[in-house]
C-alpha cells in the first residue's frame, strides 16, 4: 500500500472515533504538537484507557475494577488502604469500588487469620478467573499502542518513563522534605469556602 492510500485508510478510520479523540489528534498534529510533555503523556494514558474501557465494556468490567483486579491478581489479600494506595485513589473511591465488586462476587472481604481488626480483601474464584479473559485485552492495548515502533524505540520509551516517574519521586520527596504536601480535593474545597466568607 502506498502513502497516499495509507492516509486515506487512517483518514477514514479516524472519522469514526468520538469528537473529543479527534479533538486530542487534531491538537497535536495541527494545533500545537509542541505542546508540553506533561499534556502528551496525560493525552497518551488516556488514549490507552480508553482502547482498555472499549475492550472490558465487552465484558461487563468497568475500568475502574480492572484497576483492582490487576492488583489483586498480584497482592490478593490487601487491606483497603493497602489497596487504595496500590492503585493511587482515595480510600473512600476504593471503599465503593469494592462494595460493587463484591455485589458482582469478583471479591470477598473478611479478616485474616489473627487479625480481627482489619478488613482484607480477597478475589474469588470468579475475581481470579477473570485473569485469564481480561489480561490479553491489556497485552493487546498495548500491542496496538506501539504499532510502527521498533523494539528499540519501545525500550527508550519505556527507559524514558521511567526516568521521569523516578524524577517526580525525587521531586514529591524534596517537596515533602520542605513541608510541602498534595492536599486533597476535600481539604481544598474546604480552604475555599473559607475564602469566600
Amino acid at each position: 500500500m502506498n502513502n497516499k492510500s495509507s492516509t486515506r485508510l487512517i483518514n477514514s478510520t479516524l472519522e469514526q472515533i468520538d469528537a473529543s479523540t479527534r479533538s486530542i489528534l487534531d491538537h497535536w498534529t495541527q494545533i500545537a504538537p509542541n505542546d508540553r510533555l506533561a499534556h502528551l503523556l496525560r493525552d497518551a494514558s488516556r488514549g490507552l484507557t480508553r482502547a482498555l474501557q472499549l475492550r472490558l465494556s465487552d465484558y461487563d468490567i468497568s475500568f475502574g475494577h480492572w484497576v483492582f483486579l490487576r492488583i489483586l491478581w498480584t497482592f490478593d489479600g490487601l487491606s483497603q488502604r493497602e489497596l487504595a494506595t496500590q492503585a493511587g485513589l482515595m480510600e473512600s473511591t476504593t471503599h465503593t469500588a469494592l462494595n460493587r465488586m463484591e455485589e458482582l462476587g469478583y471479591v470477598e472481604r473478611r479478616h485474616k487469620p489473627g487479625n480481627q481488626r482489619r478488613l482484607h480483601v480477597f478475589l474469588t474464584r470468579n475475581g481470579r478467573a477473570l485473569e485469564k479473559t481480561l489480561v490479553p485485552l491489556a497485552e493487546e492495548v498495548n500491542r496496538v499502542a506501539v504499532t510502527g515502533l521498533t523494539v528499540e524505540q519501545v525500550d527508550m520509551v519505556r527507559e524514558a518513563m521511567l526516568t521521569i516517574i523516578t524524577n517526580l519521586a525525587v521531586d514529591e520527596a524534596s517537596a515533602a522534605d520542605r513541608g510541602q504536601r498534595i492536599v486533597s480535593t476535600r481539604d481544598l474545597g474546604k480552604r475555599t469556602s473559607q475564602v469566600k466568607r
